[in-house]
């Protein structure tokens, strides 16, 4: 039993690692890759790439030897880190200090808070409000075509008009859910046109009531461990400087 536990650990530890090497290179990763960091062998290191491929956690592209994540490997990696991620304290000084000037109209607050997610992650932000149904704010698209996943103009072309159409993306926006996050990966979003994306949502508070989202738009391949307690820490900010409106 102990043996069983201790081989499931080690397998989720190489699934972890190959989805921070992915996220950082954007190659596939390969044994080799790997192997060095665990003391194992580059053919001890296949076998298990191999199982979690037979899972469904990894995948490989044809043209490659190496592997990928698929939703299913990003879901983990995402569930697992959720309650180990915490915000640099120099970001968080950051944060604190781009709320600390003074508040005169909240769609401003809104429209700068937007760029200031996207300057923070580097991926696509975007700011709304709840009773708003046919407005938010959005910037950062430019950093979404620097991803080697966007490359293909087609891919582009659908993500622009959701973001023109607006009302597809409001409507997974603001769904509900509970707790201060909410993360979409790939085809859990539900339209075939972002299943490439993944779109990470907190939730910003008006007098102790939900009013609106912010969230950030960007290829599965985000660095999530940076951009969950980011957003997690500036929704926070967001609502006590909202508070004092």
């Amino acid at each position: 039993m102990v043996r069983t536990v201790d081989q499931e650990t080690r397998k989720k530890a190489i699934l972890s690692a190959a989805i921070n090497r992915y996220i950082k290179e954007a190659e596939p990763v390969a044994s080799e890759d790997i192997a060095q960091n665990f003391d194992l062998s580059s053919a001890t290191i296949r076998n298990i790439f191999a199982e979690l491929e037979e899972t469904g956690y990894l995948t490989h592209p044809h043209t490659s030897a190496g592997r990928i994540p698929t939703d299913k490997g990003y879901r983990y990696y995402v569930d697992f880190l959720l309650s180990q991620m915490e915000l640099l304290d120099n970001e968080k000084e950051k944060v604190i200090k781009e709320y600390k000037r003074e508040i005169k109209r909240l769609e401003d607050t809104l429209e700068e808070t937007s760029e200031f997610v996207s300057a923070m992650t580097h991926y696509a932000s975007i700011v709304s409000v709840l009773d708003w149904q046919d407005k938010f704010f959005y910037r950062g698209m430019r950093y979404i075509l620097e991803q080697p996943e966007f490359k293909d103009l087609e891919k582009i072309r659908l993500i622009v008009e959701m973001l023109e159409e607006k009302q597809r993306l409001i409507e997974i926006i603001h769904r509900d859910f509970s707790g201060k996050i909410r993360v979409y990966i790939g085809k859990e979003l539900g339209y075939q046109e972002m299943d490439n994306c993944s779109l990470v949502i907190s939730s910003y508070r008006i007098k102790n009531k939900p009013w609106g989202r912010i969230a950030v738009l960007g290829p599965m391949r985000m660095e999530y461990n940076h951009i969950i307690p980011t957003l997690e820490f500036i929704s926070d900010t967001l609502t006590t400087v909202l508070e004092k409106i």
